[in-house]
């Protein structure tokens, strides 16, 4: 829903290409840089402290010259209307809406929330904290994604394994 962090796109022409290309064409304008490191954090985004940034160059668009940003919707901007209508769809396609690690604090996400309710679907959460959507959840697991979504994947797989077979 809210875009992808291994592909850049240009905010003037639109057009994509992978982060990784650009991550090279960072370092070939910026080689000095190579040596520092910084942990990510989950958002991709990582925190070098007291350092100059004045002679960091940024390469453009080499389409357009543009600027390049990471293919994501940041706060403040809208969800592609082609992406909120095809999720939609698939909503209409749905027999369950499942909500992972999100607080569904704003808009762009609680929407799904609220059309599902409106079809009459379930709706189940996995989350850590408190959500804009608790009292709309038919089901809610309080806990980490991850080992929740493998022991769903595992309950899934046994779940149709043929009468008979071990799994």
């Amino acid at each position: 829903l809210h875009g992808r962090l291994d592909q850049v796109v240009c905010m003037d022409c639109r057009q994509l290409q992978p982060r990784s290309s650009y991550q090279d064409a960072l370092l070939q304008a910026n080689g000095g840089w190579r040596h520092r490191h910084a942990p990510a954090a989950p958002d991709g985004d990582a925190d070098l402290h007291g350092v100059d940034f004045s002679t960091f160059q940024v390469p453009p668009c080499p389409r357009c010259g543009g600027i390049l940003k990471p293919d994501v919707v940041f706060y403040g901007e809208n969800v592609p209307r082609p992406r909120v209508d095809a999720a939609l769809q698939g909503l209409l396609a749905s027999q369950l809406l499942l909500v992972v690690g999100s607080s569904l604090m704003v808009y762009s996400g609680l929407r799904f929330v609220r059309a599902a309710r409106a079809q009459g679907l379930p709706v189940v959460a996995i989350n850590l904290g408190a959500t804009r959507a608790d009292g709309d959840f038919t089901l809610k697991h309080a806990g980490p994604c991850a080992p929740a979504l493998e022991a769903l994947a595992q309950a899934l797989a046994g779940a149709r394994a043929p009468a008979g077979s071990v799994s």
